[in-house]
């Protein structure tokens, strides 16, 4: 099977044929949940593994019918335990890998959140450790530099709504 372009036609090599490397366009959704208690720091949450040792924000794929706000709420729920209502829209991210023969080109939408209910202990298994982070310690021990961006956005969002 050729790969497709994002137009849905196949991909041509160097030589003007059909390229045999398959293209996948994998989605997933989730956010930044935050807090801010009285004039402190704002805290956000991240989630941890242990081996390989992680930090991360919430986020996963789509179950069939889903929009993507629905699974931005549905990921972080279950990820996370907390019952969270989106607040904003962070835009997204991408970034491409290859697995099986198949090249992925990723798009992961973000949400800034911020949660009404839930606790951690209800997190399912997907990871170790939930945890609250001062912003700035979140920053620094994050996996993926890509999120970090999608954490400064939120960071910015939050202080323009309290100007």
């Amino acid at each position: 099977m050729a790969a497709e372009s994002s137009s849905g036609q196949p991909e041509n090599g160097s030589d003007g044929r059909p390229s045999s490397r398959l293209i996948a366009t994998p989605v997933s959704a989730g956010g930044v949940v935050f807090r801010r208690i009285g004039e402190g720091p704002m805290e956000m949450v991240l989630c941890g593994r242990h081996h390989p040792h992680q930090w991360a924000l919430p986020k996963g794929t789509p179950d069939e019918g889903e929009t993507i706000e629905e699974t931005a709420l549905r990921e972080v729920r279950e990820e996370t335990g907390l019952e969270v209502r989106i607040v904003g829209d962070l835009g997204h991210i991408e970034y491409s890998f290859s697995r099986n023969g198949v090249r992925n080109l990723k798009r992961v939408y973000h949400y800034l959140m911020e949660p009404i209910g839930g606790r951690f202990e209800n997190h399912d298994s997907e990871f170790d450790v939930v945890e609250w982070f001062p912003e700035a310690e979140a920053l620094s021990v994050m996996t993926y530099e890509n999120e970090t961006e999608i954490v400064e956005r939120a960071r910015r969002a939050v202080l323009r709504e309290e100007a």
